[in-house]
């Protein structure tokens, strides 16, 4: 993250990014504050207004600490995100990282609404599944550099290893 936060385009939006809540938050440490926008919950829109934070030309880093709330988004996703460059036939091209977190099983169960993984097809949004601790760095600035939108899923279980 320290990484996304030095480049001049980013800017990071979600819950617990200016003030802790999860563990998230601690990854934020070195993004300076001035790149951080605190949402309220409010998932579609927080995907909306990345989108639209995107066709605008910045890069926006979109953190849902757990998959489960990225499902209140799909709208955005599947309808905005993954088709839009089909549907203005190329004109616009809208680029978002999507940072997702499968919620931890251990020291304490947080329940079925916080642990979830969900398959994902989607035609133009890449997805890329960080279960090593060697692909972490390499894959977020791969997302940043390449022109497609990308989802990176962690795992919160790995931060407690």
């Amino acid at each position: 993250m320290t990484w996304l936060g030095e480049q001049p385009k980013s800017v990071f939006l979600g819950q617990s990014v200016r003030y802790p809540g999860n563990s998230l938050y601690t990854t934020l440490k070195d993004v300076p504050m001035t790149k951080r926008i605190e949402l309220p919950v409010m998932e579609d829109a927080q995907l909306g207004m990345s989108i639209g934070m995107s066709l605008g030309g910045q890069i926006p880093i979109c953190i849902f600490p757990r998959m489960n709330f990225l499902m209140c988004a799909m709208n955005q996703l599947i309808n905005h995100l993954d088709k839009m460059d089909k549907y203005t036939q190329g004109q616009f091209k809208p680029k978002v990282i999507i940072r997702v977190c499968v919620g931890s099983t251990s020291p304490l169960d947080p329940g079925e609404q916080h642990k979830g993984e969900y398959p994902l097809s989607l035609e133009n949004v890449r997805i890329i599944r960080l279960k090593e601790e060697w692909n972490i760095h390499p894959a977020y600035v791969e997302a940043y550099f390449t022109q497609r939108s990308t989802i990176l899923v962690e795992y919160a279980d790995l931060y407690n290893t």
